[in-house]
């Protein structure tokens, strides 16, 4: 892995298909898929932090996609549009200006990249994108074809090891997808690459431990005082 990465705006962080047909109890679930979702939440912390634009691609098949056995395809029904598999992991902390790319929604066309059909290049270029670290689900399938993608187009793509997880179909597909991504030009990074943001993320929750503990004391001091007073105010009344 490389050192130090040092995030700017020209910067973005590509969260890929953490839905939750992809995550444990959905249709299609990725083993371990739910364990990028607090990795995950770090880096956002991270780019909101470098004022980094944040994107989420997505599954968005109509009913009848061909990737569905159904339909002759390798994938039993997943993603569908509007379906609650096709929501994002529910404790995924995306941000509100996070911009969501939706693919896949071609029936007759099988789409693992988030670049395949998509807006997404223009809107990376259009923001001054250099380059892309990405992460999600699944490694071996929409991530690596993303990281691929990403590469063909000019982008320096940095996977986030760390930060996503695969199918693994045939055993050995997983470290075969990463060897494949790191030969065409992508770099490999997990959270301590990050040690200069994540510096200043600690120091933050510190910052803000030490404020809520603040007003825990301060609230206590207050009922404290409140309940010193009650009886005196009781009999004050009364006399």
């Amino acid at each position: 892995m490389d050192s130090t990465f040092e995030i700017d705006q020209e910067d973005s962080l590509i969260i890929v298909d953490v839905q939750r047909d992809f995550c444990p109890g959905g249709a299609l679930p990725v083993p371990d898929g739910d364990k990028v979702v607090s990795v995950l939440n770090e880096y956002i912390q991270i780019f909101r932090k470098a004022r980094a634009k944040i994107f989420a691609t997505r599954d968005w098949h109509p009913p009848n996609h061909i990737s569905f056995r159904e339909y002759g395809g390798t994938w039993p029904p997943h993603c569908i549009q509007g379906s609650k598999g096709a929501e994002f992991h529910p404790d995924l902390k995306l941000p509100e200006d996070v911009t969501i790319i939706s693919k896949a929604m071609d029936p007759s066309r099988e789409s693992y990249s988030g670049f395949d059909a998509t807006e997404l290049d223009d809107e990376l270029k259009k923001k001054g994108i250099k380059r892309i670290f990405v992460g999600g689900l699944a490694t071996d399938y929409c991530v690596k074809n993303t990281v691929l993608d990403g590469l063909r187009l000019g982008f320096q793509v940095i996977l986030l090891s760390d930060a996503t997880r695969g199918i693994d179909a045939k055993p050995g597909d997983v470290m075969m997808a990463i060897e494949d991504m790191l030969k065409k030009g992508a770099k490999e990074a997990a959270l301590p690459d990050l040690s200069d943001s994540l510096k200043i993320l600690q120091e933050e929750k510190t910052t803000e431990k030490i404020e809520q503990e603040t007003l825990r004391q301060t609230e206590r001091k207050k009922k404290a005082r409140l309940r010193t007073r009650g009886p005196y105010r009781k009999a004050h009344v009364e006399s």
